[in-house]
């Protein structure tokens, strides 16, 4: 296996209509020896607002690579510590699992490998009456694996972002700019 150093992903996965439940992990993979390592090394510890923990799925089912996640939003409340804890640290880990199953993440040399995940979960979501739990799951488990696979494949490629940079806009600036961007 060729030694993965430092790579980048990102995916979107809509949520259900009428949920809060939008994933968009921000993947971060690379040797435990190299800037990724360092970096996973010194996220040993809390920030208030911005829970860290190892990727888990479920009690004593620490996944390989080791993997760290924390969250892009501020945390207010222990509801949404539940959450992020609870329904997406699973859906994150199974996805982690089901990327080595399925060859995305290699198997050899999983132990030189770590990972930080960055996740978003709408603050909404933990005051939602209403909040469908499968659709969170659903959501953050194929945000992860596609998150992690545009990453080790070095994608969007940069011949992909220039040939669509004239047809592809972020969604918040719609309405905002005119056709001449």
């Amino acid at each position: 296996m060729s030694e993965i150093i430092f790579r980048t992903g990102e995916a979107t996965v809509l949520a259900a209509e009428g949920q809060y439940t939008d994933a968009m992990p921000e993947v971060l993979i690379g040797s435990v020896r190299g800037p990724v390592g360092q970096a996973f090394a010194s996220m040993m510890g809390q920030v208030q607002g911005h829970t860290r923990m190892f990727v888990v799925r479920d009690l004593n089912q620490l996944v390989r690579p080791a993997t760290m996640m924390t969250t892009k939003a501020t945390i207010h409340t222990a509801e949404y510590v539940e959450l992020l804890g609870g329904v997406v640290q699973a859906a994150t880990g199974d996805a982690i699992v089901d990327c080595i199953i399925e060859g995305i993440l290699p198997r050899e040399g999983l132990d030189e490998l770590c990972m930080i995940i960055m996740i978003w979960l709408d603050p909404r979501c933990p005051e939602d009456p209403n909040l469908d739990r499968k659709d969170l799951y659903r959501t953050n488990y194929e945000a992860t694996k596609l998150a992690i696979a545009r990453a080790l494949k070095g994608e969007p490629t940069i011949d992909e972002l220039i040939a669509n940079r004239h047809t592809v806009r972020h969604y918040a600036l719609e309405g905002v700019l005119d056709d001449e961007a």
